[in-house]
């Protein structure tokens, strides 16, 4: 076994500590991009030990430099056979460690410019599904917000497209499913067969929502009414499905006015299947996007957002045996995997 440098057991500490502690008390609470982090580190340091044959004792801060990633890219797409979009990804998530350990001291700043100057790899335009974003700015902008009809109108479009929910898991929302105080705001979406997902909302988001529970819920809402409910029976029973279509119609008429994309068969599908292409656009995998759908299955969502079946082996054979989690717990100067200095499992071969 050879002995490690001090630079390489700092550099494998900073994995471990971005991993285990960083990413999911500071970064986000989603399993899914932590997962995400996951994979894209493993892949790297898989990369820099089995195919460059780097040994424990050679890792440095110039592994992290803009050949190396650039060559990793090259990599995953000639030996790993990964789509661009996957590529993008995992250097997104690659980017963030770096950015990570740009923080931590002074001298690794320039692989953070190293990172940031590695262009995206090129993606296979998608066809455009649902509505495009013109068109939901132009729904946003079009009902009249100096009515109450306006800024429940409002409030609704914005959670049925920020959240992706089903029709009827957005009408099912209660006051006690939101979360507007906590540190990230979330709702708590209840979909088919009473499963619970959460579903992080973006600031403008939180801002409609709260002037929404002002002006309809008052000050102290009781936590088992409605988020949106019928003005005839009360906050105790929900919005009816008819009434919503009916005012998606009616909104997607003025918009069309403003914009041709907006469809005038407007339905609340339509802004959840263009949610979901659009986190696709974003950078999201389709992993996360799975969890957020509510879906039962990573498939179904890549038949929903018309993805090449092939890819479904790219998003769930890169790591070993899910079962293998064990960490070692101690740092050991002796070793001979650059992966075990780095407390990350080590890369499972292509079966080719």
């Amino acid at each position: 076994m050879s002995k490690i440098s001090d630079e390489a057991a700092e550099l494998g500490g900073h994995i471990s500590e971005f991993l285990n502690y960083y990413a999911p008390q500071i970064l986000t609470n989603s399993p899914h991009t932590l997962e995400a982090y996951e994979v894209a580190l493993t892949l790297y340091i898989g990369y820099l030990e089995d195919h460059l044959h780097i040994k424990p004792e050679q890792f440095s801060a110039k592994c992290f430099d803009k050949k190396h990633i650039e060559d990793w890219k090259l990599w995953l797409k000639t030996d790993r056979h990964n789509s661009g979009e996957t590529i993008n990804v995992r250097l997104s998530s690659l980017r963030a460690f770096i950015k990570y350990l740009s923080s931590r001291s002074p001298k690794y700043l320039s692989l953070l410019y190293d990172a940031k100057s590695v262009g995206k790899a090129k993606t296979t335009k998608r066809k455009v599904h649902g509505i495009t974003r013109e068109a939901v700015k132009a729904l946003l902008d079009a009902p009249n917000t100096n009515t109450i009809t306006g800024i429940r109108d409002l409030t609704l479009l914005v959670v049925l497209y920020g959240t992706a929910a089903r029709l009827d898991e957005a009408l099912s929302i209660q006051i006690k499913n939101i979360h507007l105080e906590a540190d990230e705001p979330y709702i708590d979406v209840i979909g088919k067969g009473d499963k619970h997902r959460t579903v992080y909302l973006l600031p403008m988001a939180v801002g409609h929502i709260e002037n929404y529970l002002k002006v309809f819920h008052g000050d102290d809402p009781n936590p088992d009414n409605y988020l949106f409910f019928t003005r005839n029976a009360g906050k105790h029973k929900k919005l009816s499905q008819s009434a919503v279509r009916s005012r998606l119609k009616i909104i997607a008429e003025k918009a069309h006015k403003e914009c041709e994309d907006v469809p005038l068969d407007l339905h609340s599908h339509l802004l959840r299947h263009a949610r979901a292409t659009h986190w696709l656009d974003e950078g999201m995998n389709v992993v996360q996007i799975s969890y957020l759908l509510g879906h039962s299955s990573v498939e179904t969502t890549m038949k929903y957002l018309d993805i090449p079946i092939n890819q479904i082996k790219e998003a769930m054979a890169t790591l070993e045996d899910e079962n293998d989690k064990n960490i070692a717990q101690k740092w050991s100067s002796k070793t001979d995997s650059l992966a075990s200095i780095c407390r990350i499992k080590r890369l499972k071969k292509l079966n080719q």
